[in-house]
């Protein structure tokens, strides 16, 4: 099987320890293509030179997390433009969007800058990896007054099914992850089956969130073919099917087979 994490942080301290081993192994594993998401400026060039030192393997997300609203400028957004233009391993500008769980910001920066990195998106004709926790309210507002010009990817989805479908009215993909694969993910279950196959992704979200039986151990791509099987099997298709379904998805979302903005 050919494997695509559409979603991980290999640069988190977690891997410190054995970085190098880590990533070996996964070539080893059949994992074929990683996207590494970048989630504040600090971390801009070091995901860049994490995908120079492994071409055709690492591309990269670059952008602000809400967790890091503060951290946006205009400044940061023309940086964001020119890295995106002279580096053909960034692909989409993420991971961005609203969490207000945590709540680390106020609610009225974390949509300030939602809706600033989706125009920026948008002039950069590149798709956006969002990131939605407890503000689908909020963030469905921002993403219909967006639908135009919006293209990309539901990160970690834990929205309900009706979510889903509008998710996917509005041109995205939806990926998921070890949660699907917890004994409670009831919701989270019913969602992958709104979800048809074509726009279906799967991810890590490396170090965290790793599937059962590993839940609370540190997460990698290794782990995939168990958010596979599970996925294959609330779809009623064989995993090595949805496996090359999914890879093919990741490469369409990320317009991997198109051109890169001028």
């Amino acid at each position: 099987m050919r494997l695509f994490d559409s979603h991980a942080h290999y640069l988190d301290a977690r891997f410190d320890p054995d970085r190098p081993e880590v990533l070996a192994a996964l070539k080893q594993a059949g994992v074929e293509k990683v996207l590494e998401v970048a989630c504040a400026p600090a971390d801009f060039q070091p995901a860049l030179s994490l995908c120079g030192a492994n071409p055709g393997f690492f591309y990269a997300a670059l952008g602000v997390h809400p967790h890091e609203a503060d951290q946006w400028s205009p400044g940061v957004g023309e940086e964001l433009a020119r890295l995106f233009r002279s580096h053909p391993q960034a692909l989409a500008l993420g991971e961005i969007g609203l969490d207000y769980h945590y709540d680390f910001h106020p609610r009225a920066l974390q949509r300030e800058v939602f809706d600033q990195q989706l125009s920026l998106a948008e002039e950069l004709g590149l798709p956006v990896v969002l990131h939605i926790r407890e503000a689908y309210g909020d963030a469905m507002d921002i993403l219909r007054a967006h639908r135009q010009k919006l293209r990309g990817i539901m990160h970690c989805f834990s929205g309900s099914p009706q979510i889903a479908r509008e998710c996917l009215g509005l041109g995205l993909y939806i990926a998921f992850g070890g949660a699907v694969t917890f004994r409670n993910a009831r919701k989270v279950v019913e969602s992958a089956a709104a979800v048809p196959p074509e726009r279906l992704l799967i991810e890590t979200d490396c170090p965290y969130m790793a599937p059962e039986p590993h839940r609370g151990e540190r997460n990698d791509s290794r782990f995939l073919p168990l958010i596979l099987q599970k996925l294959a099997q609330i779809q009623g298709l064989e995993p090595e099917a949805l496996a090359e379904t999914t890879f093919q998805n990741a490469r369409d979302a990320l317009g991997l087979a198109g051109p890169k903005p001028a």
